[in-house]
């Protein structure tokens, strides 16, 4: 059995534009549905819901079957959650809140192996195929995918460092966090926001390192996109479900 390809990683490296969605409804059902859509990218987030493993895992399998490749995103820089990850079968980790250029070296130790890393071995885990893979603890770092988020004012600086640490596939920019950190709470279109986050992209960019970012701000992404993102996702599940169903209600109850 072969090691599966992370298209997503080698869309990356070719600098090829990939769009995604953000999933935050747990299921594997509801997870099959979103793979079918046409994204290039799914990602899968357990930092703000109410994701456990196994529930991680059902999505996994259920979105393997599509082209859609499905990212994951921890609660935090925990070793042992990244490790649990990886094992049921993530090939590419967004690691939140990374603040500094030694966090995102711990974060690349995480997703690997050693000797260039600490994730724990096992032999039978799904993502080895249950020890069907030749030499797949040999290989699996070459597949695997390390994204970090930068979030905070604070680490805006440390950008250049960060995209320096060898092992880091790409950066991400989160203007949510980035805005209440800004003194904008609950406001990432403010104008400052959007231009601190512009140009966190563009310097990313500028340091040899693929962006992403998440908006629902459409002519925002636009900009976004022309700065130099490379992973954009355009929505959250939740909030299209929200949105149309609350624009229903209204038309109905008119």
């Amino acid at each position: 059995m072969e090691l599966p390809k992370n298209h997503f990683k080698a869309g990356l490296a070719a600098g090829r534009q990939q769009i995604g969605i953000w999933v935050t409804i747990p299921g594997s059902g509801h997870a099959e549905s979103m793979a079918g859509c046409g994204f290039d990218w799914m990602l899968i987030d357990t930092e703000h819901s109410v994701m456990d493993l196994a529930t991680v895992q059902a999505m996994l399998q259920a979105a393997a079957p599509y082209g859609t490749q499905a990212l994951v995103r921890p609660g935090s820089l925990d070793l042992v959650e990244i490790k649990r990850l990886l094992d049921i079968g993530a090939q590419t980790i967004l690691v939140p809140y990374v603040q500094s250029a030694a966090e995102a070296a711990l974060a690349v130790k995480a997703v690997r192996y050693p000797p260039h890393g600490v994730r724990g071995v096992a032999g039978i885990t799904r993502a080895s195929r249950f020890g069907a893979i030749p030499d797949y603890n040999a290989r699996a770092n070459a597949e695997v995918c390390l994204l970090v988020q930068v979030e905070t004012a604070a680490t805006l600086p440390e950008i250049e460092a960060i995209c320096a640490v060898e092992g880091v596939d790409g950066v991400f920019i989160g203007p949510a966090d980035l805005a209440a950190s800004m003194g904008h709470p609950g406001n990432p279109g403010h104008p400052e926001v959007k231009a601190a986050v512009l140009d966190a992209v563009r310097r990313i960019r500028n340091a040899g390192k693929p962006a992403g970012i998440l908006s629902l701000d459409p002519e925002f992404l636009t900009e976004a996109i022309a700065a130099g993102t490379l992973f954009t996702a355009v929505d959250v599940d939740q909030a299209i479900l929200l949105r149309g169903a609350r624009d229903l209600a209204k038309k109905w109850k008119a």
